[in-house]
């Protein structure tokens, strides 16, 4: 695995003064790039946050481990000592793989209709609408289409092929995959007497916070009424479908194909695994976690892990009974075994 250009190779001690941690081993080993354990060669530094997989250290070819203080004896290469390995190793990934800084200037195929920054970047077959407000050194990537009255904050950059309606409003710093579509109309629909639909009007917004990644192919849908909103640092996968006038709290994260129904409200620091489904108007407190597949048809008030499908239940709750039905078949034999006995006796 190469660096990227113009990236050079780092000391270990160098990287010990900028992001800390304890350095066990020759200071002057280098650093080019980061790598599993497994997968790790010379020049490349690995991270161990699982202990299962200690065993793999001493067969390692990487030049250095990132370890938590408990597991770096007998490191046999050098390493850094560290409480959360993880995210150390984030960001040591982060500062030897910084994010591509796109050209400022507007292609010649685009469609500008707005005054904006000489620090920005518009790609090829663009369309940016009237009345758009762009902070400084946004770039905004090929195919793109940002729609009227739209505000886009300094250094966030929109991969191909993002749409971005009107008056949506999104932070600075944000990265929003291709494919994702921000701001398009909610499920909205009043049903007549005869079985047909009358659209609603969606005349709300989305408010997308600071430092929030959206992945590719998203959806988030503008308010009926009120607006979406999905406040600072929240991560969303790819695939995921936001509903109308949905809350999402400050750095909670949502894995891929996460469905959440319209005007549910998830709290803050929570996370959703990957196709679980939150039902409308629902309340998610503060810190929990649910677990991938789940389906959620009640609010939840306090934080914990919940898991499961109809009904979910409190994580712990839910392994009991799914411990106790791997054994109905043998159950239900037990059970038939002592009817027999019984009326045996009964017989007697």
């Amino acid at each position: 695995m190469l660096s990227l250009p113009g990236v050079s190779s780092l000391r270990l001690d160098e990287i010990v003064v900028r992001l800390g941690g304890e350095l066990i081993g020759d200071p002057a080993t280098l650093i080019s790039q980061v790598a599993t354990l497994d997968g790790a060669s010379a020049g490349e530094i690995s991270f161990l946050a699982n202990p299962k997989y200690r065993n793999r250290i001493a067969t390692t070819r990487a030049a250095a481990v990132i370890l938590s203080p408990t597991a770096a004896a007998g490191c046999p290469v050098p390493c850094i000592a560290t409480p959360d390995p993880y995210t150390y190793f984030a960001r040591l990934a982060q500062w030897l793989n910084p994010p591509e800084s796109p050209s400022a200037g507007i292609h010649a195929t685009a469609a500008v209709e707005s005054d904006i920054p000489a620090t920005v970047s518009i790609g090829a077959a663009t369309h940016v609408g009237a009345e758009v407000r762009l902070g400084e050194e946004v770039g905004i990537g090929p195919g793109c289409v940002i729609g009227n009255g739209v505000e886009i904050g300094a250094g966030s950059r929109l991969m191909g092929n993002v749409t971005i309606y009107h008056s949506c409003r999104i932070g600075a710093r944000a990265i929003i995959h291709s494919g994702a579509v921000i701001g398009a109309d909610g499920f909205g629909f009043a049903r007549e007497k005869d079985g047909s639909w009358i659209k609603i009007p969606q005349i709300g917004r989305v408010i997308i916070g600071d430092d929030v990644e959206i992945g590719a192919n998203t959806t988030i849908d503008r308010g009926a009424l009120d607006d979406t909103v999905i406040e600072d640092g929240v991560k969303l996968d790819n695939q995921i479908q936001v509903g109308h006038n949905v809350h999402i709290g400050a750095h909670s994260a949502l894995a891929g194909c996460v469905g959440i129904a319209g005007s549910a409200r998830i709290g803050r620091r929570c996370t959703v695994g990957g196709a679980a489904v939150i039902l409308g108007h629902l309340t998610i407190a503060d810190d929990v976690n649910i677990s991938a597949g789940t389906l959620v048809a009640k609010s939840i008030p306090q934080a914990g892990t919940y898991t499961g499908t109809v009904p979910f239940l409190e994580h712990a709750d839910w392994l009991k009974n799914f411990a106790r039905l791997r054994h109905l078949d043998a159950m239900a034999d037990k059970i038939r075994a002592l009817e027999a006995r019984l009326a045996e006796l009964e017989k007697k």
